[in-house]
């Protein structure tokens, strides 16, 4: 079990000693995000920006298009607070800049709905030219982040602060759009991402191990070929993800979804997220509130699939 950010920090630190290029930068919460393992091992590498994301995020542009490879980290609800210098210094000038979010979606637990990254993909989404990823473990998390080092295009890695379970127990190389298939079933498609990859195998697990589960750790680009033919093939494919339901994993199959020729599309979509505003609580009393764990996700598809 480890979260996320704790994988990325670690991966970093590793990444840093081979690559001169990779510079970080953070907004007085290295601690959280764990790139301090990158600034206590190379400290002349590292910039503590203070409480100012737009500063950060402007000045990682500049050091992107000066021949660096720019971190630059802070919770997601933070970055995508400071969306004009995103949008204008970063994507616009295709940056080599790697914005990495962590304290995705309600799982952060106490901290309450002012840090939640809730809305972070759905905005992101939009900008041309522009990646993201979120990791289900620390093997991927690990992956992506080497795979992001030595691609030139700007992205958005989302993390998590809550501790998630092995999926993958060797090291492996990273393909965006490229989904994978961790159980194979019939009739019903489950696709996750992030912590609730977790939720859908338990889930699955808990109706007889009968359903396809699917990780989804390339938001943008998606999958296309494998939801084609989930489409085709299926009943129903289920979206579920630690962010509103709007704008975010469930949105991105919806659009592709519609866009196929109608011989293609014979599965029904049912997406499952977050629908209001977040509340306080540890991570495993905020997924069970919201029907996320693997109890309550079990329940939401016995009334999705059924209807």
């Amino acid at each position: 079990m480890k979260a996320t950010r704790d994988s990325f920090g670690e991966e970093l630190a590793l990444l840093g000693e081979k690559d001169k290029r990779i510079v970080v930068l953070d907004a007085d919460l290295s601690k959280s995000t764990k790139s301090e393992k990158f600034a206590k091992k190379f400290p002349d590498r590292f910039f503590e920006m203070g409480i100012a994301e737009a500063n950060m995020i402007s000045t990682a542009a500049g050091l992107g298009m000066s021949g660096k490879v720019a971190f630059a980290c802070s919770f997601g609800c933070f970055l995508t607070g400071r969306y004009d210098q995103i949008r204008m210094s970063v994507a616009y000038n295709r940056a080599n800049v790697k914005l990495i979010g962590t304290h995705a979606g309600i799982a952060i637990g106490e901290d309450g709905h002012s840090q939640m990254g809730l809305e972070d993909v759905g905005l992101l989404r939009a900008l041309p030219e522009f990646s993201i990823y979120q990791p289900a473990d620390d093997q991927e998390t690990r992956a992506i982040i080497r795979y992001v080092t030595n691609d030139p295009q700007p992205c958005y890695i989302r993390l998590t602060r809550q501790k998630l379970p092995t999926l993958y127990k060797d090291a492996f190389e990273f393909k965006p759009g490229l989904w994978s298939v961790l159980s194979k079933g019939s009739k019903v498609a489950l696709i996750g991402t992030g912590g609730l990859v977790h939720s859908l195998a338990e889930a699955n697990a808990k109706m007889g191990s009968k359903f396809t589960v699917v990780n989804a750790a390339s938001l943008k680009p998606i999958d296309t070929k494998l939801l084609t033919e989930l489409s085709a093939n299926y009943e129903w494919i289920v979206t579920a993800e630690d962010h509103y339901t709007i704008g975010g994993l469930g949105s991105a199959v919806a659009e592709f979804i519609a866009e196929l020729p109608a011989n293609q599309r014979k599965a029904r979509l049912h997406r499952i997220g977050v629908e209001t505003f977040g509340e306080s609580g540890s991570p495993e009393e905020i997924y069970r509130h919201y029907k996320l764990d693997g109890e309550g996700m079990a329940e939401r598809l016995k009334k999705a699939i059924a209807a």
